[in-house]
């Protein structure tokens, strides 16, 4: 295929999924930009950067997810890279189980699972053609007792699961890889000042992650052509405590 490679990055207006989209473009990638609410957000991303587009799509919505992936391929004609990073979680503490109502189970589980499953079907047959990657955006949560909830916890293992059988599913013509991260600075963790303090106490490196450490990661695995099936824990280290 002709042309500079293409990157879809789901929920990217901000955070984590801002940080990939702008490593990806400055590395030459075309990007996509995705928001299912931050529309003025994500055009001023998207408009900020060289050969980007803004698609608005809850990716929670078949019909969304695919229309997303679709506006990708008309736009730019081809498909290299999908960066799986819209996601939701609530805060509840693991000892309250009533809490952890079977309807945010129902909201987690949509959009952090269905909705990563649901894109990447939708994604296959344009990856398939460029011999492209998917790299899931996880969390330590998904190994660990750990996590902003129990929902969210099970929503992040599920998605390593799924990076596993889809990579053995998908080769050689796709590879499929995730990155777990630690407690990182986003607009979503900044309340959570107990763990901060914590991470910076005890883990070896001794600092909060940024959400470029999770866009180097990102990066690296899509240049790593003999890599699939991986989980890449970007924690500073907090796996081991």
């Amino acid at each position: 295929m002709t042309g500079k490679p293409v990157a879809l990055v789901t929920g990217s207006s901000s955070g984590i999924g801002e940080a990939v989209v702008r490593r990806l473009s400055g590395a030459g990638h075309r990007v996509v930009v995705n928001s299912a609410r931050s529309v003025e957000a994500g055009r001023k991303l998207a408009e900020s950067l060289p050969d980007a587009l803004y698609v608005q799509a809850d990716i929670g919505v078949q019909a969304q997810a695919q229309r997303l992936v679709a506006a990708a391929v008309d736009h730019f004609g081809r498909l290299d890279v999908l960066v799986n990073n819209a996601g939701t979680t609530r805060r509840i503490p693991h000892q309250d189980l009533a809490g952890a109502t079977p309807e945010i189970w129902r909201e987690i589980l949509d959009l952090n699972v269905i909705g990563t499953w649901q894109t990447t079907v939708a994604a296959v047959p344009h990856l398939r053609k460029s011999g492209g990657s998917v790299i899931s955006v996880s969390s330590i949560a998904g190994s660990r007792p750990a996590g902003s909830s129990i929902p969210y916890a099970v929503s992040k293992a599920a998605i390593e699961h799924m990076t596993r059988l889809l990579a053995a599913a998908l080769g050689p013509e796709i590879r499929v890889n995730a990155v777990a991260p630690g407690l990182i600075e986003t607009p979503w963790t900044r309340e959570f000042t107990d763990i901060a303090e914590h991470v910076r106490q005890s883990a070896p490196m001794r600092r909060v992650g940024l959400p470029e450490d999770v866009a180097r990661a990102v990066h690296g695995l899509v240049g790593a052509t003999y890599t699939t099936g991986s989980v890449v824990q970007v924690d500073g280290g907090a796996h081991l405590l």
